[in-house]
């Protein structure tokens, strides 16, 4: 496999602007952009919430793992993953051995401002969101920052977080070939 084709699976908490700077990426580096949430919705024919409210969390979560493991190109993709997706148990190892693996991260402030107004985030309709986004993000972020290199996307322009996603992603991509020659 040649470096310039490894896909790039962008991991973090929601709202830390993975389909945002996924999908600038993947039009500046040539390669199909994959939201798994969204092909999940499309394959299903549903919402998440939706999904969510007729056959529960660990519906969703099956589907996520069907996903990684045969949803999606092997090769020349960039994929925004779910906030959840990385930290279900092997996940993130099997992420890796498919491609670079970049977390983006920002801060709980950031987070709420960014998902404040929208609907189709089910784990955060509950009374209390602050509540319910500190306890999701503190019992997530020890897996978030074993996926390597992790990038802070507060008050940092798009452009400049697009920039050093296809600098890290150029350079994993050559040790992840190499790693496998």
């Amino acid at each position: 496999m040649n470096a310039a084709d490894v896909n790039l699976y962008l991991v973090g908490f929601m709202g830390t602007g993975k389909t945002t700077i996924g999908r600038l990426v993947a039009q500046r580096i040539g390669f199909t952009l994959i939201d798994s949430d969204q092909e999940i919705e499309r394959l299903q024919g549903k919402s998440i919430p939706q999904i969510f409210a007729d056959e529960g969390e660990p519906a969703f979560r099956a589907m996520e793992r069907k996903f990684v493991e045969s949803g999606h190109p092997v090769t020349r993709a960039v994929v925004s993953c779910g906030g959840g997706l990385a930290v279900q148990p092997g996940l993130l190892d099997e992420l890796k051995r498919r491609g670079v693996v970049i977390c983006l991260h920002a801060s709980i402030e950031t987070i709420l401002a960014r998902t404040e107004r929208n609907k189709n985030r089910p784990l955060l309709d509950v009374e209390n969101r602050e509540a319910r986004v500190r306890a999701l993000f503190a019992q997530r972020e020890p897996i978030y920052k074993q996926a390597g290199t992790v990038l802070l996307t507060d008050m940092r322009p798009v452009a400049d977080m697009v920039a050093h996603v296809i600098r890290v992603w150029r350079r994993e991509a050559t040790e992840f070939v190499r790693a496998r020659a």
